[in-house]
C-alpha cells in the first residue's frame, strides 16, 4: 500500500521501522491501521498508536500489548502473551515467544532468541513426546540485549541491564549488569568504571583479562575491556549493515565506495554477499539470493572455469574469456571472492577451474621483487584446486601433491617464509605473500605450517616496521597479513604469544573506534587518498580482522559472528587418504 505513495518500499521500514515515526506517510499509517486490526482478529492486542508491526513479523499472538513507538522489524517470530512497554524495539529476525513481559525502552538485536518455554529430558520417552514447561520471561526498562542472544526460559533481565552478543542467558541478570559469554556471565557493574587507572607499562590485569596499557604523551592510558568494546562494536554493526550495503548500492550495482568514479567490478558483490553473511547471515537486503547466484556464474567461462571481470548489473554484456589467467590478474582473485560468495548463497562454480600448466610456472613468478603477488597467485591455485573439489568431486591428487611439494622444498626454514626482503620495503612483500600463499594452501587444506616458529619470528619483526601500520600504511591488508599469519603458526606453538598479544591488542584497541555510523569501514581510515573513504572492500576485510584479533586473544565469542567465506578459519577440504 504504501510504496508508491510513501517514495520507498514497505520492505524499507520492514527494516528501518526507527524511520515510521519520521518519515512514514498517510499511506504508511493507515497500512499499520490495518495491520492492527488483523492482529486484533487472532488474539487479544492493546497497541499503541505509533507502534508498527512489520508486514514480514510473523506475529501470532494470544495477548500482545505495544507501547508508544513501539516496533516488530521485518521477519521477527513473535509469539505467545507479549507485552512490550514504549521506545521498546524487537529487531529483523528476532524470535520472541511464550510468555514475555518487556519494560520500556529496551533493545532487542537482530537474530536474538527469548523463548519462554521448555522442553522435558526425562529418559523414559522420546523427546518429541516429553511435556512441555513454560515459566516465562521478564525484562527490565532500559535494557540493550545484543545480536544472536539466546535467552532461556525462567530468566528475570533486571532493569539497566547489557547482554553482549551471542550469549546464551540461563540465570537471572541483575540490574545494572553488563554480561557476556556462553552461558552468560557477569563482567562488571554498568555504573562502575570499565578500567583502573594504572602506570605499569605492561597489561596489569590477570591472565585473560583484556584490559590494556597504551602509551600515550608520556603516559601510561588504559583502554577499556576490549573483549566488551568488540561485543558492542557487533551488535552496531549488525544494526547498520542494511544501511552500510545500500550506501554502496547505486541502484543497479553494488560499488565499493559510492560517489567515486570506478569500473563496475565484480568484487563489491562479493564483499556485499560476504559482510551480509557475516553479520546477518543472509543475503543483502532487497537481493534475491537465486539472481545473486545467476549473476556471478553468468561471467564463468566454461572452458578455464575462470570468471571475467565486468559489470554484473549487465552479467553476460561484453564478456571476454580470452586474457583470464589463473595465476594474475582480476580472474586470480575472483576465484577467491566469487567462488566463496556463491558458498555462502549455497551454490557454487558451474565449471570445474583448469589448473593444468600452472605448476611449471611457479619458479618464474617473481619472488624476490614481488612475493606478495607470488603468493597471491598460489593462494588462486590452491582455491582452484580446493574449489573443484568442493563444487564438483574432482581432486587432481598429483597436482595438488606437486604444490606442496614445490612450496615444501621452496620455503626459507630461517624466516619460515617463501621470498626474500627487499631493501626498499623490507618484510612487507614477503609476509603479505606467506599470509595470501598460506590461507590458500596450508589453511584451506587443514596442514601445518612447515616452520611455525620461524614465521611467528619474521611476521612479529616486520610488526614493528611502523611505516606499515601508521597514516597511509595503515591499512586492512597490512594488518591482516599480519594477523592471520599469527592466528594461524598460533595453532601449533605458543611462540612470540606475549609479544603478539601486545601487537593484536593494540591493533584491535585501534580499529574498533574506526567504524563509521552508516558506512562501515574505510581500506585505510588514516590514509590521504580515497581509500579512507568507507567501503565495502574495507569493510569486509576489517570485520573478518576483528575476528581474527579477538580469536587470537581468546574472546571471538564475544563478537557473535565467524567468517564463513574467504576468511573463513575452518579448511574448506581436508585430504586424507592422500600418498
Amino acid at each position: 500500500m504504501a510504496a508508491e505513495d510513501a517514495g520507498q518500499p514497505v520492505e524499507r521500514l520492514d527494516f528501518f521501522p526507527w524511520e515510521y515515526a519520521r518519515t512514514g506517510s498517510e499511506a504508511d499509517r493507515a497500512y499499520q491501521a490495518v495491520r492492527h486490526r488483523e492482529l486484533a482478529e487472532h488474539g487479544k492486542t492493546e497497541l499503541a498508536g505509533s507502534a508498527y508491526v512489520a508486514s514480514t513479523a510473523a506475529v501470532f499472538c494470544d495477548d500482545l500489548r505495544m507501547g508508544e513507538r513501539s516496533y516488530i522489524a521485518a521477519h521477527a517470530y513473535v509469539t505467545g502473551e507479549i507485552s512490550l512497554g514504549s521506545d521498546t524495539t524487537v529487531n529483523p529476525f528476532a524470535v520472541v515467544r511464550g510468555k514475555i513481559t518487556i519494560g520500556d525502552g529496551v533493545r532487542i538485536g537482530a537474530h536474538t532468541s527469548i523463548l519462554a518455554f521448555n522442553h522435558g529430558t526425562a529418559p523414559d520417552r522420546p523427546i518429541f513426546r516429553q511435556p512441555t514447561t513454560a515459566k516465562g520471561i521478564t525484562v527490565g526498562d532500559d535494557v540493550w540485549i545484543g545480536s544472536n542472544v539466546i535467552v532461556l526460559d525462567g530468566v528475570t533481565v533486571g532493569e539497566h541491564s547489557i547482554i553482549g552478543a551471542g550469549a546464551v542467558v540461563t540465570k537471572d541478570v541483575e540490574p545494572w549488569s553488563v554480561v557476556a559469554g556462553n552461558p552468560a556471565r557477569k563482567l562488571r557493574d554498568r555504573r562502575a568504571p570499565s578500567t583502573k587507572p594504572s602506570t605499569d607499562s605492561e597489561t596489569t590485569a590477570p591472565a585473560g583479562a583484556a584490559t590494556i596499557q597504551v602509551a600515550m604523551s608520556g603516559q601510561a592510558k588504559a583502554v577499556p575491556d576490549l573483549a566488551e568494546r568488540a561485543a558492542a562494536f557487533a551488535a552496531k554493526a549488525r544494526e547498520q549493515v542494511d544501511d552500510v550495503l545500500a550506501r554502496c548500492f547505486d541502484g543497479e550495482r553494488f560499488v565499493d565506495r559510492p560517489g567515486i568514479a570506478l569500473t563496475p567490478a565484480v568484487r563489491p558483490w562479493c564483499d556485499a554477499v560476504e559482510i551480509a553473511d557475516l553479520l546477518v547471515r543472509r543475503a543483502p537486503a532487497g537481493h534475491r539470493t537465486e539472481d545473486l547466484i545467476g549473476r556471478l556464474r553468468a561471467r564463468q567461462d566454461p572452458a578455464t572455469g575462470l570468471v571475467a571481470p565486468g559489470d554484473l548489473a549487465f552479467p553476460e554484456a561484453d564478456l571476454d574469456f580470452s586474457e583470464l589467467d589463473l595465476l594474475q590478474g582480476e580472474a586470480a582473485y575472483h576465484v577467491l571472492c566469487v567462488g566463496y560468495a556463491l558458498q555462502v548463497l549455497g551454490s557454487g562454480f558451474e565449471h570445474p577451474i583448469d589448473t593444468a600448466h600452472t605448476n611449471t610456472r611457479l619458479d618464474g613468478l617473481g619472488w624476490t621483487k614481488r612475493a606478495w603477488g607470488s603468493g597471491s597467485s598460489i593462494d588462486a591455485l590452491g582455491t582452484a584446486l580446493a574449489r573443484n573439489l568442493v563444487d564438483h568431486g574432482e581432486l587432481d591428487e598429483t597436482h595438488v601433491t606437486n604444490l606442496f611439494g614445490w612450496l615444501h622444498v621452496r620455503v626459507d626454514p630461517k624466516s619460515g617464509m617463501w621470498g626474500r626482503p627487499h631493501p626498499d620495503e623490507g618484510w612487507l612483500q614477503v609476509v603479505n605473500g606467506f599470509y595470501r600463499l598460506t590461507r590458500g594452501t596450508y589453511a584451506q587444506f587443514g596442514l601445518p605450517l612447515p616452520y611455525p616458529e620461524q614465521a611467528i619470528a619474521t611476521t612479529l619483526t616486520h610488526a614493528q616496521d611502523r611505516a606499515r601500520f601508521s597514516g597511509d600504511g595503515y591499512n586492512s591488508c597490512n594488518v591482516l597479513d599480519v594477523i592471520h599469519p599469527l592466528w594461524l603458526a598460533g595453532k601449533q606453538t605458543d611462540f612470540g604469544r606475549a609479544e603478539g598479544r601486545r601487537w593484536a591488542e593494540e591493533q584491535l584497541a585501534a580499529i574498533l573506534g574506526r567504524w563509521v555510523d552508516g558506512a562501515g569501514f574505510a581500506f585505510a581510515p588514516d590514509g590521504s587518498d580515497e581509500r579512507s573513504i568507507p567501503g565495502l572492500q574495507g569493510t569486509e576485510m576489517w570485520l573478518s580482522i576483528i575476528w581474527l584479533l579477538t580469536d587470537y586473544l581468546g574472546y571471538s565469542d564475544a563478537v557473535g559472528y565467524r567468517p564463513r567465506g574467504v576468511h573463513r578459519p575452518e579448511p574448506l577440504v581436508t585430504l586424507p587418504g592422500l600418498p
